[in-house]
């Protein structure tokens, strides 16, 4: 019975994909010229886009939003657990000098290569089996990122034609990562390295061409080796959110002097009172609050997710022999799903506050507009959305 229902989504969805635009083989006959004009090679065309067809599971994925949205506290004991942090350990250990090489030149600490390393392939273990052109190519016909999906495609064109890569190697995720450090194309030519100069720039097999490609990412994202990431804080009874933003970054010391303090109880050291930081709270004030530094906006700019962001951070610490997260989280509080986060951005529409637009997405906007309506119902406004808010904005709808 699975298989069969399978099978007719599958076909309803070639049928409706078909109906808005065309065969395949005709956004395939219009972007082959287009390759050429971009410079691609005729040989390095053949051999991306000769007897190339779409993988509808691929558009599957792409289509499919998950109702549920993972608690962070969740998501940490995946992103951090034992057996990752084990591995991490691992493979900090059989790479060490490889990761000294490359932290000295990168300035990008060793630990944070490997926690990266371990949240985007298990430590080379998980790449992902999907022929990257195909993908590429069926998202690029279904259309929804149509633009951005051939620019991927034309980057594959200028690493295969400059022997940076060879065409059995594009294998990568459902979404064009590749890789153990899960590059998209344009960001491996813009920021992938040969490590050991053999003139490739080899993220699939070679450890030290991807951890190396991690770290000239970091680097060119502003790093600062030895700096704080991030740093586990606690705010006094009472704190006033009023004039809070969780983009606003302030020095150390204008934080301590409205009474946020360190959670593992040690003193500010001089160095990071004149750092800039900015306190985030991603599950509100009844969760951990952090202040995050550059070095944390430098992971956001791999992946622009401040869960992937702690996760990197806290695994770093573990792989490091650091600790864990002091404070407890709001597990009676979880995140609403999706359908809930339409409602809640219908709710604030009707009364008024700007979420831009109802999409079941929570992004900066529809926070904001959250925080407009905490502030005016006199609630903590920590903009989280988590079911006790939720359950609030219906009721004052």
């Amino acid at each position: 019975m699975r298989f069969l229902l399978s099978c007719l989504t599958t076909l309803l969805l070639t049928t409706s994909v078909e109906a808005q635009d065309g065969p395949f083989v005709d956004w395939l006959n219009d972007f082959r010229p287009r390759l050429v004009q971009s410079g691609a090679s005729p040989q390095t065309v053949n051999a991306m886009l000769d007897g190339l067809e779409p993988e509808m599971a691929i558009i599957e994925r792409d289509r499919d939003q998950p109702e549920f949205v993972r608690p962070l506290w969740e998501y940490l004991d995946i992103a951090a657990s034992d057996q990752r942090t084990a591995n991490g350990m691992d493979a900090f250990s059989e790479n060490r000098d490889t990761l000294e090489i490359i932290e000295a030149r990168h300035a990008v600490d060793a630990e944070i290569l490997v926690a990266i390393w371990g949240l985007e392939s298990s430590y080379g273990a998980i790449t992902g089996n999907n022929d990257v052109v195909q993908a590429l190519a069926t998202l690029a016909w279904e259309g929804r990122r149509r633009s951005w999906a051939e620019a991927q495609l034309i980057a594959i064109a200028r690493m295969l034609d400059r022997g940076f890569a060879y065409r059995e190697d594009l294998t990568g995720s459902w979404a064009g990562a590749m890789g153990q450090t899960q590059f998209i194309p344009e960001t491996y030519l813009s920021r992938a390295v040969d490590f050991d100069g053999d003139g490739r720039r080899d993220i699939w097999h070679n450890n030290g061409d991807a951890l190396a490609s991690s770290a000239n990412l970091l680097a060119r994202a502003g790093w600062s080796l030895d700096a704080p990431i991030a740093l586990e804080v606690t705010l006094p009874d009472g704190y006033d959110l009023t004039n809070w933003n969780p983009n606003q970054s302030r020095l150390v010391a204008e934080w301590t002097a409205e009474g946020i303090r360190r959670a593992d109880g040690r003193d500010w050291t001089n160095d990071d009172q004149v750092r800039s930081a900015k306190l985030i709270l991603p599950a509100g004030l009844r969760g951990p609050g952090f202040l995050t530094f550059g070095n944390f906006e430098a992971i956001k700019r791999y992946n622009n997710s401040t869960s992937y962001a702690l996760g990197v951070w806290l695994l770093s610490r573990r792989v490091n022999g650091g600790g864990e997260i002091i404070q407890g989280w709001p597990t009676d509080d979880p995140p609403i799903t999706r359908s809930q986060t339409r409602e809640l951005q219908e709710a604030l529409v009707a009364m008024g506050y700007d979420p831009g637009g109802v999409d079941g997405i929570f992004g900066p906007n529809s926070r904001r507009a959250l925080m407009a309506f905490q502030r005016s119902r006199g609630m903590n406004a920590d903009g989280y959305a988590g079911r006790l808010t939720y359950d609030a904005v219906m009721a004052a709808e």
